[in-house]
């Protein structure tokens, strides 16, 4: 098997809006190994967040090719697409996205649902990566009862539980004290020894420095 896991071609965005065009990304190529883990760090504006969004399949290039495992993703239907993304990525957002009615074991679960497993399995499933994140006692907590890391924490393990092939983390520390980034970024570092590929947005050194490859972008081009 190849170690490439993620290549795109020539990728171009183009949004349109009446009769203004604002290209976010301009021909960015670009490989990503199994087992990286990548920063990719920029301004506001640069197209960091719209990379973000074509690497994890929740949005199309204008033009270019995108290939994960080799396969080609942008030749794939909205179902073929959904699935494919519910069990090869793992998703960690700035705000968690956390259900805030159901507890921290069922939004662990969350994915699991949707890739058909049944509850007794999944619910298995979910505990184990709550307790891979220092949380099997909080299983029965709901999302306001947890601190901010504690929350992020959750939305980790949900982003594990289906054994994705890829974590993508949009500005993961962005709303939490120092102490509390440091124990995500030593998270992330632990899943990377582990053989995870991590890729990661943010805008502040101090966070990317975690990383092993740094990739910067502006005015939707790769600059180093």
């Amino acid at each position: 098997m190849t170690d490439v896991l993620i290549e795109l071609k020539n990728i171009t965005k183009i949004y349109k809006n009446h009769f203004i065009e604002t290209k976010a990304l301009d021909n960015i190529s670009l490989k990503i190994n199994r087992s990286e883990f990548i920063a990719i760090m920029g301004p506001s504006g640069s197209g960091k967040s719209t990379l973000l969004h074509i690497l994890g399949l929740l949005d199309k290039p204008t033009s270019g090719e995108y290939l994960f495992e080799g396969k080609k993703t942008l030749q794939m239907d909205e179902n073929t697409l959904a699935d494919f993304r519910n069990k090869k990525i793992g998703f960690v957002f700035q705000a968690y996205n956390l259900l805030p009615r159901i507890k921290a074991l069922k939004n662990v679960a969350l994915p699991l649902i949707y890739a058909g497993v049944d509850k007794k399995n999944r619910e298995e499933k979910a505990f184990e990566k709550l307790k891979e994140v220092g949380l099997k006692d909080y299983a029965d907590h709901f999302p306001n009862q947890l601190s901010g890391g504690q929350q992020q924490r959750v939305a980790i393990a949900r982003a594990l539980v289906n054994n994705p092939s890829i974590i993508l983390a949009d500005e993961p520390t962005g709303n939490l004290a120092s102490f509390q980034a440091e124990e995500i970024m030593k998270i992330f570092k632990n899943l990377n020894k582990e053989g995870k590929t991590i890729i990661l947005i943010t805008h502040e050194e101090e966070i990317a420095k975690w990383a092993k490859r740094i990739i910067k972008i502006k005015d939707g081009k790769i600059i180093n």
